[in-house]
């Protein structure tokens, strides 16, 4: 069966070609009552517009790239959802890839973008990934970094102070009396993870008789998590940390499954937990724990706004919104 075209619509509805046009892309500037019989001809003919065509004619499609480092972290998944919420207000709809920490698949699915004529790419990205969008500036497709500040401030970015956060996070636990600390964390490639453990070494350099151990994780992960806390447990009792600081709420679920499971470390008698993100979990666990908040859908949507505004203005210089984190206290570090 032959595709219908816009020139079946107009013969139809009785219009000309740019009747129809309009319609499609600028009903505002057609009369109600034409608008009515063109739409009545696009039900009839079961016309489906050719969007490749009209991209190949824009230049970009109507949609965003989003590409972030774990779609099974509600923190993501969540700053998706602020993205897509700001995306779909202003006509465009967001396209998600989960780079799952891996730089082929990042790579991939920035190739599919540009394959896709994007107007745009948001990214949290994986290691040093701004060659890359360099050459997609390059090609028209503007960037902008999401949690995850520009190193050289050539792109603009939406991140929280990790660095900050990090070290509310350890005042806190030496503000409740512990000296022990230990870091679970990894892999230290992303950004967001060596900042947190940056803001963690300077609280515990403002104070004497604390001490830092970091003990790496290979993903942000519940399963690593939990593999550090059973390695925890199995210490002799004196040897353990009195507090422990997560990387994410993922590890942080996983530390409390482990010393949960185990039933000898008591939270937070013996150890307390703190972890980054305030998830939902973070406030539904068997114990509740205390955590560091980001704006997460706040950051998705800044980013998009970002885009859009840069993508509209060729002269519009980068710029760098960094949101504050904020201490949210629960029964884990209780004093």
């Amino acid at each position: 069966m032959p595709s219908v075209s816009v020139r079946d619509v107009a013969a139809l509805a009785g219009v000309s070609v740019g009747t129809v046009s309009n319609v499609l892309n600028r009903p505002d500037k057609v009369a109600d009552d034409t608008v009515s019989r063109v739409q009545l001809a696009i039900q009839k003919l079961g016309f489906v517009r050719n969007d490749a065509a009209r991209q190949l004619r824009a230049g970009h499609s109507r949609a965003i790239g989003l590409v972030i480092l774990d779609v099974g972290n509600p923190f993501f998944t969540d700053l998706a959802r602020g993205a897509e919420d700001q995306a779909s207000a202003a006509g465009y709809s967001i396209i998600l890839g989960n780079s799952d920490e891996k730089a082929e698949r990042e790579s991939a699915y920035l190739d599919l973008f540009e394959e896709q004529r994007v107007r745009g790419v948001l990214i949290s990205p994986f290691g040093d990934i701004e060659p890359r969008l360099r050459r997609l500036r390059d090609r028209g497709i503007r960037a902008v970094l999401v949690d995850r500040t520009s190193a050289d401030t050539s792109f603009s970015s939406v991140s929280v102070d990790d660095v900050a956060g990090g070290a509310l996070a350890v005042e806190h636990l030496i503000e409740t009396g512990r000296r022990r600390i230990a870091f679970v964390g990894g892999p230290f490639e992303i950004r967001q993870v060596a900042d947190r453990l940056e803001g963690a070494r300077a609280a515990v350099a403002r104070h004497e008789g604390v001490s830092l151990e970091v003990i790496p994780v290979s993903a942000l992960s519940v399963v690593e998590g939990r593999l550090a806390g059973e390695s925890i447990v199995a210490r002799a009792h004196d040897e353990r940390p009195d507090a422990l600081f997560a990387a994410n709420d993922l590890i942080a679920t996983g530390l409390l499954q482990a010393l949960f499971m185990r039933g000898t470390v008591r939270v937070p008698d013996e150890v307390a937990l703190i972890g980054y993100d305030d998830i939902d979990f973070a406030s539904a666990a068997v114990v509740p724990f205390s955590s560091i908040r980001q704006p997460s859908a706040l950051i998705g949507a800044t980013a998009v706004q970002l885009l859009l505004d840069e993508a509209g203005d060729a002269e519009l210089k980068p710029r760098q919104v960094v949101y504050q984190p904020e201490l949210v206290v629960r029964a884990s570090t209780r004093a």
